[in-house]
């Protein structure tokens, strides 16, 4: 096994506690047929990058959003795509909605901090955007802190539980190791990747939200060791087939990284190889709303909108005049060709806030293609 048991103490009875060895001098030995496979999966992330097309940022957004979502449906919360782009800009909209909005926010805001090397501080700040909101049940001095109570995978306590996780006490000089690891470079980053997220499901360090912060974590080091512009999606093909990343992660506490590395390879290229798919379908859908403005002039604010709608695929009239600097009438009116030539439709939010009427529109066949892509 690639750690051991220690028992502890749950309200009088005596459980054991399953904690993971340090990374640090750990022999992660792998077949060649697993170590091709790391290979193929860095070619096929940095594929991506290299057939970015031109102005792909808002497509990239498109993409950070259905990971947030896609991953946030591994962990059961689950809400429209429509009313998590509503989220973004008004986190009032729901809970869940909610949720999801938060998990976008922290996957941007590791791809932008890349370039920093890991910290438990780094860490911490992820969990605390994660958690931010009035819709979030943590207490308060567990937000964006490592966890001060015993926790477990799976049960309703450790009486009955999957996996009982590391006692408290044991997570700081855990995830002192993990970050020591995170921040080498002598490693193939895709093994790094897959042993760096299996050790942090296996520590488990905050209350809540660690399957989430897990994955951030895959795409934080992808980017920084591949110099990715765009990470691999892992949640989206992890959602899809969710019994397997669980069986792989049990391969990895029972000591047999090879399986847990080799599956984990597979899903990178998978997720990477959808994501042109991914490209493709939506540059093909701009190019169709295109052609029902070819009587629009070029320069017009609707022409402008419909290069925006991948990444603001909900919409509303105080948006655009921020986003392409008219004003709101004038985007209203642009809104309203849209409207007429069937690339956008009104939007009601099922978790509108009463009193606060807005005006949203959505592009329905742009949000269809992202949700059958993604399965979600």
């Amino acid at each position: 096994m690639a750690g051991h048991e220690v028992e502890i103490d749950w309200r009088g009875r005596r459980v054991t506690a399953w904690v993971p060895d340090p990374l640090a001098g750990r022999d992660v030995t792998l077949s060649e047929t697993t170590v091709r496979r790391t290979e193929q999966a860095a070619a096929a992330g940095r594929r991506v990058t290299d057939r970015l097309p031109v102005g792909w940022e808002p497509l990239a957004r498109l993409l950070l959003r259905a990971e947030g979502v896609a991953s946030s449906y591994i962990e059961g919360v689950r809400a429209p795509l429509p009313d998590v782009a509503v989220a973004e800009i008004d986190p009032e909209v729901g809970e869940t909605a909610e949720w999801i909005a938060n998990n976008l926010a922290v996957v941007a805001d590791a791809i932008a901090g890349s370039g920093e090397p890991m910290s438990v501080a780094l860490l911490h700040r992820w969990h605390a955007r994660l958690m931010h909101g009035p819709h979030q049940w943590l207490p308060a001095e567990m937000v964006g802190q490592f966890r001060p109570v015993q926790g477990w995978i799976g049960g309703t306590s450790p009486l009955d539980a999957a996996v009982v996780t590391p006692p408290p006490e044991l997570v700081p000089g855990l995830m002192d190791d993990l970050v020591a690891y995170l921040n080498r470079d002598d490693i193939d980053s895709v093994t790094q990747a897959a042993v760096a997220h299996a050790q942090f499901e296996c520590i488990h360090p905050y209350g809540d939200g660690n399957g989430r912060i897990g994955r951030v974590l895959v795409g934080w080091l992808l980017v920084r060791r591949l110099a990715l512009d765009v990470p691999p999606p892992i949640s989206v093909p992890i959602a899809i087939d969710r019994g397997a990343y669980l069986a792989g992660l049990t391969q990895y506490r029972l000591g047999e990284p090879d399986p847990w590395v080799r599956w984990f390879a597979e899903v990178i290229t998978t997720a990477s190889e959808a994501t042109l798919r991914l490209f493709e379908q939506v540059l093909e859908l701009i190019e169709a709303w295109k052609a029902r403005l070819a009587d629009v002039r070029a320069d017009s604010a609707a022409h402008r909108i419909v290069e925006l709608l991948p990444q603001h695929p909900v919409l509303s009239a105080a948006t655009i005049a921020k986003q392409i600097d008219v004003s709101e009438r004038a985007a209203r009116s642009a809104l309203a060709t849209l409207a007429e030539r069937d690339i956008i439709t009104p939007f009601t939010s099922a978790h509108s806030v009463p009193g606060r009427p807005r005006h949203w529109w959505i592009a329905p066949q742009l949000l269809a293609t992202v949700t059958r892509w993604s399965g979600t």
